[in-house]
Protein backbone atom coordinates (compact mmCIF):
# COMPACT_ATOMS: atom_id res chain seq x y z
CA UNK A 1 0.00 0.00 0.00
CA UNK A 2 3.04 2.32 0.22
CA UNK A 3 2.66 3.34 -3.43
CA UNK A 4 -0.80 4.83 -2.77
CA UNK A 5 -0.47 5.91 0.87
CA UNK A 6 -0.82 9.61 -0.02
CA UNK A 7 -2.51 9.21 -3.39
CA UNK A 8 -5.91 7.60 -2.78
CA UNK A 9 -8.64 9.31 -0.74
CA UNK A 10 -12.14 7.95 -0.12
CA UNK A 11 -14.93 10.37 0.79
CA UNK A 12 -17.93 8.75 2.46
CA UNK A 13 -20.49 9.29 5.17
CA UNK A 14 -23.86 8.14 6.36
CA UNK A 15 -27.03 8.70 4.41
CA UNK A 16 -27.39 11.14 1.51
CA UNK A 17 -27.83 14.87 1.79
CA UNK A 18 -24.59 15.79 3.57
CA UNK A 19 -22.93 17.07 0.39
CA UNK A 20 -20.32 14.37 -0.25
CA UNK A 21 -20.28 14.93 -4.01
CA UNK A 22 -19.97 18.71 -3.72
CA UNK A 23 -17.24 18.29 -1.10
CA UNK A 24 -15.39 15.85 -3.37
CA UNK A 25 -15.70 18.22 -6.33
CA UNK A 26 -14.64 21.42 -4.58
CA UNK A 27 -11.89 19.76 -2.55
CA UNK A 28 -10.58 18.25 -5.79
CA UNK A 29 -10.72 21.65 -7.50
CA UNK A 30 -8.77 23.27 -4.66
CA UNK A 31 -6.14 20.52 -4.74
CA UNK A 32 -5.83 20.94 -8.51
CA UNK A 33 -5.38 24.70 -8.21
CA UNK A 34 -2.53 24.05 -5.79
CA UNK A 35 -0.71 22.37 -8.69
CA UNK A 36 -1.69 18.73 -8.18
CA UNK A 37 -2.90 16.36 -10.87
CA UNK A 38 -6.27 15.24 -9.50
CA UNK A 39 -8.68 12.55 -10.67
CA UNK A 40 -12.18 12.30 -9.20
CA UNK A 41 -13.82 8.87 -9.29
CA UNK A 42 -17.59 8.65 -8.96
CA UNK A 43 -17.73 5.42 -6.97
CA UNK A 44 -21.44 5.78 -6.22
CA UNK A 45 -22.24 2.85 -8.49
CA UNK A 46 -25.98 3.09 -8.03
CA UNK A 47 -26.59 6.82 -8.23
CA UNK A 48 -23.69 8.72 -9.74
CA UNK A 49 -23.95 12.49 -10.14
CA UNK A 50 -20.46 13.98 -10.33
CA UNK A 51 -20.61 14.18 -14.12
CA UNK A 52 -23.79 16.26 -13.93
CA UNK A 53 -22.19 18.63 -11.43
CA UNK A 54 -19.30 19.35 -13.79
CA UNK A 55 -21.62 19.86 -16.75
CA UNK A 56 -21.24 16.50 -18.52
CA UNK A 57 -24.75 15.45 -19.49
CA UNK A 58 -24.05 12.20 -21.33
CA UNK A 59 -20.66 10.69 -20.50
CA UNK A 60 -19.01 8.93 -23.41
CA UNK A 61 -17.52 6.38 -21.05
CA UNK A 62 -18.19 5.40 -17.44
CA UNK A 63 -16.66 3.08 -14.90
CA UNK A 64 -19.09 0.42 -16.18
CA UNK A 65 -17.21 0.34 -19.50
CA UNK A 66 -14.03 -0.60 -17.66
CA UNK A 67 -15.72 -3.04 -15.27
CA UNK A 68 -17.39 -4.85 -18.18
CA UNK A 69 -14.18 -4.75 -20.25
CA UNK A 70 -15.60 -2.72 -23.11
CA UNK A 71 -12.40 -0.68 -22.90
CA UNK A 72 -8.98 -2.16 -22.28
CA UNK A 73 -7.60 0.30 -19.73
CA UNK A 74 -9.06 2.51 -17.05
CA UNK A 75 -7.25 5.50 -18.60
CA UNK A 76 -9.75 5.35 -21.47
CA UNK A 77 -12.67 6.32 -19.21
CA UNK A 78 -10.97 9.37 -17.68
CA UNK A 79 -12.57 12.65 -18.85
CA UNK A 80 -11.59 16.31 -18.64
CA UNK A 81 -13.48 18.80 -16.43
CA UNK A 82 -13.74 22.62 -16.45
CA UNK A 83 -10.88 22.75 -13.91
CA UNK A 84 -7.30 22.52 -15.12
CA UNK A 85 -5.42 19.53 -13.64
CA UNK A 86 -8.70 17.90 -12.53
CA UNK A 87 -10.18 14.97 -14.45
CA UNK A 88 -13.10 12.63 -13.79
CA UNK A 89 -14.13 8.98 -14.04
CA UNK A 90 -17.92 8.95 -14.27
CA UNK A 91 -20.04 6.54 -12.23
CA UNK A 92 -21.56 3.30 -13.46
CA UNK A 93 -25.26 3.65 -12.71
CA UNK A 94 -26.33 3.02 -16.28
CA UNK A 95 -26.21 -0.77 -16.13
CA UNK A 96 -28.41 -3.01 -14.01
CA UNK A 97 -26.33 -4.73 -11.36
CA UNK A 98 -23.39 -2.31 -11.42
CA UNK A 99 -24.28 -1.18 -7.91
CA UNK A 100 -23.11 -4.61 -6.73
CA UNK A 101 -19.89 -5.51 -8.54
CA UNK A 102 -18.32 -8.89 -7.89
CA UNK A 103 -15.23 -9.25 -5.73
CA UNK A 104 -13.03 -9.82 -8.78
CA UNK A 105 -14.47 -6.71 -10.45
CA UNK A 106 -13.79 -4.56 -7.40
CA UNK A 107 -10.26 -5.94 -7.13
CA UNK A 108 -9.62 -5.09 -10.78
CA UNK A 109 -10.87 -1.53 -10.22
CA UNK A 110 -8.69 -1.14 -7.11
CA UNK A 111 -5.57 -2.48 -8.83
CA UNK A 112 -6.00 -0.15 -11.80
CA UNK A 113 -6.91 2.98 -9.86
CA UNK A 114 -3.53 3.07 -8.15
CA UNK A 115 -1.80 3.03 -11.56
CA UNK A 116 -3.53 6.19 -12.80
CA UNK A 117 -1.31 9.16 -13.58
CA UNK A 118 -2.39 11.44 -10.75
CA UNK A 119 -1.03 12.99 -7.59
CA UNK A 120 -4.34 12.52 -5.80
CA UNK A 121 -7.39 10.38 -6.54
CA UNK A 122 -10.64 11.19 -4.72
CA UNK A 123 -13.33 8.51 -4.54
CA UNK A 124 -16.84 9.88 -4.12
CA UNK A 125 -18.71 7.03 -2.42
CA UNK A 126 -22.39 6.21 -2.34
CA UNK A 127 -24.61 6.88 0.65
CA UNK A 128 -25.17 4.26 3.33
CA UNK A 129 -23.16 1.37 4.66
CA UNK A 130 -23.43 -1.30 1.98
CA UNK A 131 -20.50 -3.72 1.78
CA UNK A 132 -19.41 -2.27 -1.57
CA UNK A 133 -19.38 1.28 -0.24
CA UNK A 134 -17.45 0.23 2.86
CA UNK A 135 -15.00 -1.84 0.78
CA UNK A 136 -14.12 1.20 -1.35
CA UNK A 137 -13.76 3.24 1.82
CA UNK A 138 -11.49 0.70 3.49
CA UNK A 139 -9.30 0.24 0.42
CA UNK A 140 -8.20 3.88 0.41
CA UNK A 141 -5.37 4.63 2.86
CA UNK A 142 -6.90 8.08 3.44
CA UNK A 143 -10.50 8.15 4.59
CA UNK A 144 -12.77 11.19 4.95
CA UNK A 145 -16.24 11.13 6.49
CA UNK A 146 -18.48 14.09 5.62
CA UNK A 147 -21.29 15.11 7.96
CA UNK A 148 -23.42 18.11 8.83
CA UNK A 149 -24.20 19.51 12.31
CA UNK A 150 -27.66 17.88 12.32
CA UNK A 151 -28.11 15.16 14.94
CA UNK A 152 -29.26 12.60 12.36
CA UNK A 153 -26.15 13.24 10.28
CA UNK A 154 -23.95 12.87 13.35
CA UNK A 155 -25.59 9.53 14.16
CA UNK A 156 -25.18 8.35 10.57
CA UNK A 157 -21.54 9.43 10.46
CA UNK A 158 -20.76 7.51 13.64
CA UNK A 159 -22.67 4.51 12.27
CA UNK A 160 -20.59 4.66 9.09
CA UNK A 161 -17.35 4.77 11.07
CA UNK A 162 -18.48 1.87 13.25
CA UNK A 163 -19.55 -0.20 10.23
CA UNK A 164 -16.15 0.43 8.64
CA UNK A 165 -14.29 -0.74 11.73
CA UNK A 166 -16.28 -3.94 12.10
CA UNK A 167 -16.12 -4.68 8.37
CA UNK A 168 -12.34 -4.40 8.74
CA UNK A 169 -12.34 -6.72 11.75
CA UNK A 170 -14.59 -9.23 9.99
CA UNK A 171 -12.20 -9.30 7.04
CA UNK A 172 -9.28 -9.93 9.38
CA UNK A 173 -10.90 -12.56 11.62
CA UNK A 174 -13.72 -13.94 9.47
CA UNK A 175 -12.15 -17.39 9.12
CA UNK A 176 -11.67 -17.77 12.88
CA UNK A 177 -15.05 -18.80 14.37
CA UNK A 178 -14.45 -17.81 18.00
CA UNK A 179 -13.06 -14.38 17.13
CA UNK A 180 -15.74 -13.80 14.49
CA UNK A 181 -18.53 -14.52 16.99
CA UNK A 182 -17.09 -12.04 19.50
CA UNK A 183 -16.80 -9.39 16.79
CA UNK A 184 -20.39 -10.04 15.73
CA UNK A 185 -21.60 -9.50 19.29
CA UNK A 186 -19.66 -6.23 19.57
CA UNK A 187 -20.85 -4.90 16.22
CA UNK A 188 -24.55 -5.22 17.00
CA UNK A 189 -24.38 -3.99 20.62
CA UNK A 190 -27.83 -5.33 21.47
CA UNK A 191 -29.44 -4.26 24.77
CA UNK A 192 -27.77 -6.12 27.62
CA UNK A 193 -24.72 -7.04 25.52
CA UNK A 194 -21.58 -6.87 27.67
CA UNK A 195 -19.24 -6.42 24.69
CA UNK A 196 -20.28 -2.90 23.71
CA UNK A 197 -16.93 -1.26 22.88
CA UNK A 198 -13.56 -2.08 21.37
CA UNK A 199 -12.04 -2.05 24.85
CA UNK A 200 -14.44 -4.76 26.01
CA UNK A 201 -13.93 -6.68 22.79
CA UNK A 202 -10.21 -6.57 23.52
CA UNK A 203 -10.87 -8.04 26.97
CA UNK A 204 -13.07 -10.75 25.43
CA UNK A 205 -10.20 -11.58 23.09
CA UNK A 206 -8.06 -12.39 26.13
CA UNK A 207 -9.27 -16.00 25.92
CA UNK A 208 -7.86 -16.19 22.37
CA UNK A 209 -4.36 -15.14 23.39
CA UNK A 210 -2.17 -12.04 23.37
CA UNK A 211 -1.32 -12.39 19.69
CA UNK A 212 -4.99 -12.12 18.72
CA UNK A 213 -5.45 -9.15 21.02
CA UNK A 214 -2.51 -7.44 19.33
CA UNK A 215 -3.96 -8.15 15.89
CA UNK A 216 -7.25 -6.64 17.00
CA UNK A 217 -5.61 -3.40 18.11
CA UNK A 218 -3.51 -3.21 14.95
CA UNK A 219 -6.65 -3.46 12.79
CA UNK A 220 -8.19 -0.54 14.66
CA UNK A 221 -5.01 1.54 14.62
CA UNK A 222 -4.70 1.13 10.84
CA UNK A 223 -8.11 2.76 10.34
CA UNK A 224 -7.13 6.42 10.00
CA UNK A 225 -10.34 8.44 9.56
CA UNK A 226 -10.73 12.18 9.08
CA UNK A 227 -13.84 14.39 9.37
CA UNK A 228 -15.16 17.33 7.39
CA UNK A 229 -18.18 19.09 8.88
CA UNK A 230 -20.19 20.58 6.01
CA UNK A 231 -22.83 23.35 5.91
CA UNK A 232 -21.87 24.95 9.22
CA UNK A 233 -24.07 27.97 10.01
CA UNK A 234 -22.91 28.84 13.54
CA UNK A 235 -19.45 28.78 15.06
CA UNK A 236 -20.47 26.33 17.79
CA UNK A 237 -21.46 23.78 15.14
CA UNK A 238 -17.78 23.25 14.35
CA UNK A 239 -17.59 21.34 17.65
CA UNK A 240 -19.56 18.51 16.04
CA UNK A 241 -16.27 16.94 14.98
CA UNK A 242 -15.08 16.88 18.61
CA UNK A 243 -18.24 15.05 19.65
CA UNK A 244 -17.80 12.38 16.96
CA UNK A 245 -14.09 12.04 17.76
CA UNK A 246 -14.80 11.58 21.46
CA UNK A 247 -17.47 8.91 20.93
CA UNK A 248 -15.31 7.09 18.36
CA UNK A 249 -12.40 7.07 20.81
CA UNK A 250 -14.48 5.86 23.75
CA UNK A 251 -16.43 3.12 21.99
CA UNK A 252 -14.35 2.20 18.94
CA UNK A 253 -10.84 2.99 20.11
CA UNK A 254 -10.26 5.16 17.04
CA UNK A 255 -8.37 8.44 16.81
CA UNK A 256 -10.49 10.45 14.38
CA UNK A 257 -8.90 13.62 12.98
CA UNK A 258 -10.73 16.86 12.23
CA UNK A 259 -9.79 18.15 8.76
CA UNK A 260 -11.93 21.27 9.00
CA UNK A 261 -15.38 22.76 8.57
CA UNK A 262 -17.18 24.20 5.54
CA UNK A 263 -19.43 27.18 6.15
CA UNK A 264 -22.92 27.21 4.72
CA UNK A 265 -22.57 29.48 1.73
CA UNK A 266 -25.42 31.16 -0.13
CA UNK A 267 -23.22 31.73 -3.19
CA UNK A 268 -22.30 28.06 -3.36
CA UNK A 269 -25.84 26.91 -2.60
CA UNK A 270 -27.23 29.06 -5.41
CA UNK A 271 -24.66 27.55 -7.81
CA UNK A 272 -25.46 23.86 -7.26
CA UNK A 273 -27.43 23.67 -10.50
CA UNK A 274 -24.57 25.32 -12.39
CA UNK A 275 -21.45 23.97 -10.75
CA UNK A 276 -19.58 23.95 -14.06
CA UNK A 277 -20.03 27.72 -14.29
CA UNK A 278 -19.14 28.14 -10.61
CA UNK A 279 -15.91 26.21 -11.13
CA UNK A 280 -15.02 27.95 -14.38
CA UNK A 281 -15.62 31.45 -12.99
CA UNK A 282 -14.00 30.69 -9.63
CA UNK A 283 -16.48 32.80 -7.72
CA UNK A 284 -15.25 34.04 -4.38
CA UNK A 285 -17.08 32.45 -1.49
CA UNK A 286 -16.56 31.68 2.17
CA UNK A 287 -16.91 27.96 1.48
CA UNK A 288 -14.29 28.24 -1.26
CA UNK A 289 -11.82 29.60 1.29
CA UNK A 290 -12.60 26.68 3.62
CA UNK A 291 -11.95 24.13 0.87
CA UNK A 292 -8.68 25.84 -0.02
CA UNK A 293 -7.55 25.73 3.63
CA UNK A 294 -8.36 22.01 3.88
CA UNK A 295 -6.64 21.27 0.57
CA UNK A 296 -3.57 23.26 1.62
CA UNK A 297 -3.41 21.28 4.87
CA UNK A 298 -3.61 17.99 2.98
CA UNK A 299 -0.83 18.98 0.59
CA UNK A 300 1.34 20.24 3.44
CA UNK A 301 0.97 16.96 5.35
CA UNK A 302 1.72 14.90 2.22
CA UNK A 303 4.92 16.85 1.63
CA UNK A 304 5.88 16.36 5.26
CA UNK A 305 5.17 12.63 5.02
CA UNK A 306 7.20 12.33 1.82
CA UNK A 307 10.11 14.16 3.42
CA UNK A 308 10.07 11.86 6.44
CA UNK A 309 9.51 8.68 4.38
CA UNK A 310 11.09 9.15 0.93
CA UNK A 311 10.32 6.52 -1.70
CA UNK A 312 13.13 4.11 -2.69
CA UNK A 313 13.39 5.89 -6.06
CA UNK A 314 13.90 9.27 -4.41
Amino acid sequence: MDEIKNKLWAIGGGKGGVGKSVVTLLLGASLARLGNKVILVDADLGGSNLHALVGIRYPQYTLADFINKRVETIDEVVMDTPVNNMRLICGADDILGMANPKYTQKTRVFNNLKRLDADLILLDLGAGTSFNTIDFFLYAPNKIVVLTPQITSMQNAYGFIKASLYRRLNDAFGKEPEAAELIKRASFSAPGESIDSLARLYEAFRSLGEEQQERLLNCANELKIKLIVNMVKESKEKNVSNIISSVAKNYLGLDVENLGAIQYDNVLNASINNMAGFLANRKESSAGSNFYDIAYGIVKNIRKSNALNPSPAA
